[in-house]
């Protein structure tokens, strides 16, 4: 039940093939051996407005956060956010800031309905 959110400043996609992106990161999550296929998410929003520190500069920046039930060990995750960025850097080595964050979602407290 993992969901990837891609959030980029508006100017990436001027640099970088964002639908070719996400598409790379959405395999590699398929692939990795952790999920069902059927359960994986990945969607991609950008970011109109931003601030970077004191002076407000306006950098580039593509952050990446994956929310996963929990229950993978922390070398699972940390090998998945080294993929993750690998495919990253590979596409976005000119953007300023690239970042990933993995999230555990309590499998106690998550709900789903589908229909």
């Amino acid at each position: 039940m993992p969901n990837l959110v891609m959030e980029y400043a508006d100017p990436v996609a001027e640099r970088v093939s964002v639908p070719g992106l996400l598409e790379d990161l959405h395999q590699t999550l398929l692939s990795c051996g952790l999920f069902e296929d059927n359960s994986v998410k990945s969607r991609s929003y950008p970011c109109h407005t931003w601030l970077v520190g004191p002076e407000g500069d306006l950098k580039t920046f593509i952050h990446l956060e994956l929310r996963m039930l929990s229950g993978r060990s922390a070398e699972q995750k940390r090998e998945l956010s080294r993929r993750l960025m690998a495919i990253l850097e590979q596409h976005a080595s000119e953007i300023n800031s690239l970042t990933v964050d993995i999230r555990d979602m309590d499998r106690e407290c998550f709900l789903k309905a589908t229909h």
